[in-house]
């Protein structure tokens, strides 16, 4: 697997950045982070960060979205019981879908990136809603 674009290993290209506590569980048998804690951690930065944008699912409401595809890049080692800060931004958006790329540091360097890809599950021919595409192109992420 190449190595993430520059752009993707510098926060400063992320619009959302936040800390988040390792947990003592969270480490292997060889003392590193998990696999399953590296998804954990970043699961919980995208929650917050759709927590962000405001939008409450309503019974009423037909906008559904699930996840489609998540990935995860390793790029070193993550240890317990430093924090890790994860930087969260918008990167494809396309008719009924939209990236959510993130990026883990821990000591200051990269330790892994996420790209997760939602699509939203109304009726066939919906497109996303211009109100949602409006707030989500403003977490951006920026390249360069």
């Amino acid at each position: 697997m190449p190595r993430p674009a520059p752009y993707r290993l510098d926060s400063a290209s992320y619009p959302v950045t936040a800390t988040y506590q390792t947990r003592f569980q969270d480490l292997d048998t060889m003392g590193h982070l998990n696999n399953v804690a590296y998804a954990a951690l970043f699961e919980s930065a995208r929650i917050a960060f759709n927590h962000g944008f405001g939008r409450r699912a309503r019974a009423d409401d037909p906008f559904r979205a699930v996840m489609a595809r998540n990935e995860i890049n390793y790029l070193a080692e993550g240890t317990y019981p430093e924090d890790v800060v994860i930087s969260t931004g918008i990167g494809r958006i396309g008719t009924r879908s939209w990236e959510i790329l993130a990026l883990m540091e821990q000591g200051g360097r990269p330790i892994a990136t996420c790209d997760s890809t939602l699509v939203m599950t109304a009726s066939a021919g919906d497109t996303l809603p211009a109100d949602f595409r409006a707030l989500i192109e403003t977490m951006r992420m920026r390249e360069g």
